[in-house]
């Protein structure tokens, strides 16, 4: 457990989705995962607390997880990082299309290329991307001190879609199967949108209780 570890869920106004703020109380540093929208209520929340935002976390190329990576990239000094796989995807013309809708601007290209295992430091906390595609190709959740963030891999009693471009049911369910139930039953899972009736879980409850992986196990 490490005691400077600070997470803030914020829920977004638009599509019920999630961003996370994960601080290092030591350093003083902060990770943005997926801004979407509301990025002055996000970056204020930032400076409230005292953080300086080193990085930008994308779980996955989405429109409605990435529309505000430009407004804090041009806010911050903070690094964009995505996977590999849903780099391109981050700035094709649909997803451009898809962000000044929602009212965002198209994504900045990534400084930081993920891929599977690597670590990412925020001060003090070590945030490893575990690769879970089937939403998306380049799909990723976050994962440091008993806390995963899912992104729109796994929810509170939900799955993510599959019918978009790239997405697979089955290898979503291999992904939640072999990389996120394998992990300590007691992890706390932030999903990427508010679809259940509480806005985190653990593995051990969705294991139990969730209908969409309960039959596959």
């Amino acid at each position: 457990m490490n005691i400077f570890l600070d997470i803030v869920q914020v829920q977004l106004s638009k599509m019920v989705t999630f961003s996370y703020i994960v601080g290092d109380k030591s350093s003083m540093n902060c990770a943005l995962i997926d801004p979407a929208f509301d990025t002055k209520k996000l970056l204020d929340m930032i400076k409230k607390r005292g953080y300086g935002a080193t990085h930008i976390l994308n779980t996955h190329c989405h429109s409605d997880h990435t529309a505000g990576n430009a407004a804090v990239k041009s806010s911050t000094t903070a690094k964009l990082a995505i996977h590999f796989e849903d780099a391109k995807r981050l700035s094709a013309i649909l997803n451009k299309a898809f962000s000044m809708i929602l009212g965002g601007n198209s994504s900045p290209k990534p400084d930081i290329l993920l891929k599977d295992g690597d670590i990412i430091q925020i001060g003090s906390i070590s945030l490893q991307v575990i690769h879970t595609p089937g939403h998306t190709p380049g799909g990723v959740c976050f994962y440091t001190n008993g806390n995963l963030f899912t992104g729109d891999t796994l929810f509170v009693g939900g799955v993510g879609r599959t019918d978009l471009p790239g997405g697979s049911m089955s290898q979503l369910l291999k992904s939640i199967h072999e990389k996120i139930y394998t992990l300590p039953s007691d992890t706390i899972i932030w999903p990427g949108h508010n679809y259940g009736l509480f806005p985190y879980s653990t593995i051990s409850d969705e294991k139990r209780s969730n209908p969409f992986t309960m039959k596959n196990q």
